[in-house]
């Protein structure tokens, strides 16, 4: 990993210490916080869709989310290097595109499945990032639960729906092997204060013209206070995780995601599972666990890595 251009002596900001505090929590509370504020803020926002649409209301969040990071850490594009500039565009137009296809597919399917299907993106890295026959076992067991989800048997599964959550999860493989190459090369919440306003402009393409005319008041609180929920809090615990965490240990940890979205569905929106759902979560949630059991990143050497841009 090389690094180019440090900061200052004494010119560190709020987003510079926010690293040195997660280090004294344990990575892994860092991912489970962040799961729990993304079904909690993918629950809430359904309540917007009626109004702005599913693709308005993930526009409205990130454009709140971009002010909040912009104004927590202000981007300096001087120090970024052409592979850095190519990471961080690559990772902001990932992140909008997983936002809007997210919540267009919880506009038409339960929360539990859209979350089940999307994590077969997480799971895909948690078993392909060491190339391990062995472990083609683990998709074919989250398959299984995935189809138990859907029960396209019954003939009334949201074709729509399905493959708007199967493009999430791709974005969001795509997505977490991104972040972490930001999160190493990016000091602080740097990362997040280019991509946010990138995803925010790539969502607005399809977001502006469902949000336009139906922007009140109450409309923009709401989307300012849910805009902290996601991308804000999850997004930056996210970054500072992988910081820590293999991608396919954090692969793992995602695993955790369908039976929180499950969860949230029921308890928020009255979204009841029956039997053969719930024993599709169940083997989602198992074949993540058991896709990867390793963990940690290495050390870095002993005299650490060149300074990263801040």
């Amino acid at each position: 990993m090389a690094g180019e251009s440090a900061s200052a002596p004494g010119a560190r900001g709020v987003s510079d210490r926010v690293p040195a505090v997660s280090d004294r929590v344990p990575a892994w509370t860092l991912a489970v916080a962040a799961m729990l504020s993304v079904q909690t803020a993918a629950a809430l926002s359904t309540h917007l869709f009626d109004t702005v649409g599913p693709a308005g209301t993930a526009w409205l969040r990130l454009s709140f989310g971009a002010l909040v990071f912009l104004a927590i850490s202000r981007p300096r594009v001087r120090g970024l290097s052409r592979a850095d500039l190519g990471s961080v565009l690559a990772l902001g137009i990932a992140t909008g595109l997983v936002t809007v296809a997210f919540s267009s597919a919880i506009a038409r399917i339960p929360l539990g499945t859209a979350v089940a299907i999307e994590f077969l993106g997480p799971l895909g890295v948690a078993v392909f990032h060491d190339l391990d026959p062995r472990r083609l076992i683990w998709p074919a067991v989250a398959l299984i639960g995935v189809v138990l989800l859907t029960q396209p048997w019954h003939g009334s599964i949201d074709l729509v729906g399905v493959l708007l959550a199967a493009f999430a999860a791709f974005g969001w493989g795509t997505y977490i092997v991104l972040t972490q190459r930001v999160g190493d090369r990016l000091a602080g919440l740097q990362g997040l204060s280019f991509t946010i306003p990138i995803a925010a402009l790539t969502a607005a393409v399809p977001g502006v013209p469902q949000a336009a005319g139906h922007l009140g008041w109450a409309v923009v609180g709401a989307a300012a206070g849910l805009a902290l929920l996601m991308p804000v809090l999850p997004m930056s615990l996210e970054l500072l995780a992988l910081r820590r965490l293999t991608t396919g240990a954090f692969g793992t940890l995602m695993a955790l995601e369908p039976a929180l979205g499950l969860t949230a569905g029921f308890v928020l929106l009255s979204q009841v599972p029956d039997g053969l759902q719930v024993v599709g979560i169940t083997l989602v949630v198992i074949a993540g666990i058991g896709a990867e059991r390793g963990g940690h990143r290495e050390d870095r050497a002993p005299d650490g890595p060149p300074p990263l841009i801040e």
